[in-house]
């Protein structure tokens, strides 16, 4: 098989494919391979689905089984046990964390916004009973 940009190599293959789900009796799924290359380029690309090579299948087969996969936590899962797996091989340096600032959304109604906690605003009688700040003394009003 042909090893394209943005798709798994033998090797990568034989290490993901135990992780996937087993496929369920009924219906036949189409083969795991294609449609997890095809998830890669897209999410490599950043393409729209509907861009999808047609060497993939239809967009919107893709498209499902990666929506139902993410709903069922199946990248969850499988991340994790990668990251377990290089632990355990000693390829992981715990060591080193950081944090790629392009990843972390804020709220749409974050931008602009003033920081902060609300101070309390004084009550008006809790201002009339407290004493003028002001040393000076009160002005008579300006006549007309």
């Amino acid at each position: 098989m042909t090893v394209r940009r943005h798709e798994l190599s033998d090797r990568q293959w034989a290490r993901l494919a135990p992780l996937l789900p087993a496929r369920q009796p009924g219906a036949p799924r189409k083969d795991d391979r294609p449609v997890v290359n095809a998830i890669l380029w897209k999410l490599a690309t950043g393409a729209p689905w509907r861009d999808l090579p047609e060497r993939y299948g239809p967009w919107a087969s893709v498209y499902t089984r990666f929506l139902r996969w993410t709903r069922a936590g199946v990248w969850d899962r499988i991340f994790a046990a990668v990251q377990r797996q290089a632990d355990a091989a000693g390829a992981v340096d715990w060591s080193l964390h950081f944090v790629d600032g392009t990843v972390i959304r804020a709220h749409q109604h974050a931008a602009g916004a003033k920081g902060g906690a609300p101070r309390p605003r004084r009550s008006a009688a809790a201002a009339a009973a407290s004493r003028p700040r002001s040393t000076s003394a009160p002005r008579a009003a300006a006549s007309p």
